[in-house]
């Protein structure tokens, strides 16, 4: 998305790829680099002329025993690991800070795609009613909740209860993990509860917005959960046309307060 929108305002760009199956290799301006080559990747930043870097895109948690560093990387290694003990959040934060005090500006990651943004308003056919307030207010105060280790930016509730938050794997491996839980309290004919995705307090905003696809919108109504609530400005809504047709399929409603 954001490559083709760069190509239709005919913005200068190189890609830098980290991604395991290399997704843009088809392109001439793509470099594909490991994770562990920090070094190489400012180097070709700067022999570029970048000034400016967008982060897209989902990184897996590394195995760091597994990753050849380069001397760049393997400097900082100690700090990245210890930040990594801390959480996603603070991993992130220390790596733009990297780039930053090499000189490049950081971009928003919607800076180029505001239409994947949801801001405040009701998106379906299905409203919302005042039964699901509870919920979300308990959701919110999961995620706000500092002191919580191991919990990220999402999280299911469901009449008044959490079923389960969200940890470093993600808002579809959560999901799939909740299926026994919500089995037993909801049903696809009675829908109820709510995914809550909103990012956390300690988060940089720019590079690390809750996101919500397809893949978690199916997740979503094949366990009968009623509803997904974002936050308002501050998150990545993709394949949005295909993921309301599967709502308004399913009753369910989707919100960004």
């Amino acid at each position: 998305l954001i490559v083709n929108n760069l190509k239709k305002k005919k913005e200068k760009f190189i890609i830098v790829d980290i991604s395991k199956k290399k997704l843009f290799k088809k392109f001439k301006n793509s470099n594909s680099l490991s994770i562990g080559e920090l070094g190489k990747c400012i180097n070709i930043l700067k022999k570029n002329l970048c000034k400016r870097i967008l982060f897209a895109g989902r990184v897996e948690r590394p195995n760091f025993k597994k990753i050849k560093f380069d001397y760049k990387a393997f400097y900082h290694l100690p700090k990245i690991i210890k930040e990594t003990k801390k959480g996603d959040a603070y991993i992130i934060k220390f790596i733009t800070s990297l780039f930053e005090k090499e000189g490049f500006k950081i971009l928003d990651q919607t800076h180029f795609n505001p239409e994947i943004v949801l801001k405040k308003g009701i998106y379906t056919k299905q409203k919302i009613n005042q039964n699901y307030f509870k919920d979300i207010s308990i959701g919110k105060k999961i995620i706000n909740n500092l002191r919580l280790k191991g919990v990220e930016q999402g999280v299911i509730v469901v009449k008044g209860k959490v079923v389960l938050p969200e940890n470093f794997k993600g808002t579809d491996f959560m999901l799939k993990k909740a299926k026994k839980k919500l089995n037993k309290v909801i049903s696809k004919k009675n829908r109820a509860g709510i995914l809550l995705k909103f990012p956390k307090p300690n988060q940089d905003l720019r590079t690390d917005l809750p996101t919500i696809g397809i893949n978690t919108l199916k997740n979503c109504a094949k366990l009968g959960l009623k509803g997904i609530v974002l936050k308002a400005n501050y998150n990545l809504f993709i394949d949005r046309k295909k993921c309301l047709k599967i709502a308004d399929k399913n009753k369910m409603f989707i919100t960004a307060i």
